[in-house]
């Protein structure tokens, strides 16, 4: 067996087989909400949150923590969230155009790291800090809170976080000289050794 076909194999695993799910589920997600299947799409959602909690979990108990599954999963949230966006204008255009800023700070929250990321190393970064973590456990949950009829603050105070978290991962492109993977916080960095000393 070569290296490629090690590589590919390798590539396989249960932590990034869960990750793809969400690139398998966008397509149905964007066809269940153009045809106004709210109650399918939200099911549907749920299970790519699901996936999308448990694949850093597995990664984590059977120590496949890679940096190209880091990457994926990066993509696969940058995804996710532009086709809810895209989704929930279809099908609640009214609640999506009363909370059109809220809704704007939380695409911004997943475009402008990326944009960050590219501009200084080139490539897509993946922090994955707590701030992130925080960001999407809320925003997913208070989706279904503000499109099943709740109050509109917890999704608001979601989008305030996520753009919160966002700010934190371009102080790390900033900080960091070249791209890592799973850095908790800003505060990991700027207590290093190296950084103290510039």
């Amino acid at each position: 067996m070569n290296s490629k076909q090690n590589t590919e194999q390798s590539r396989l695993t249960l932590p990034n087989l869960l990750t793809g799910f969400r690139f398998v589920a966008a397509p149905g997600l964007l066809w269940l909400a153009w045809h106004g299947y709210g109650v399918d799409f939200m099911g549907l959602l749920a299970i790519a949150f699901l996936t999308d909690l448990l694949d850093g979990l597995v990664a984590r108990l059977t120590g496949q923590i890679t940096q190209f599954g880091a990457t994926l999963d990066s993509w696969a949230d940058v995804i996710t969230y532009l086709t809810i966006a895209a989704a929930c204008w279809w099908l609640w255009p009214d609640i999506v155009h009363r909370e059109l800023f809220f809704v704007g700070l939380i695409v911004a929250s997943c475009l402008l790291p990326a944009a960050a990321g590219f501009s200084k190393f080139g490539q897509f970064t993946s922090y994955h800090t707590w701030g992130v973590k925080l960001a999407a456990a809320s925003m997913g949950l208070t989706l279904y809170v503000l499109f099943l009829g709740g109050p509109v603050w917890p999704f608001r105070m979601a989008a305030v976080i996520c753009i919160l978290a966002a700010i934190e991962e371009i102080a790390l492109t900033l900080l960091l000289s070249e791209p890592e993977s799973n850095v908790r916080s800003v505060w990991d960095v700027i207590k290093r050794p190296e950084q103290r000393t510039r």
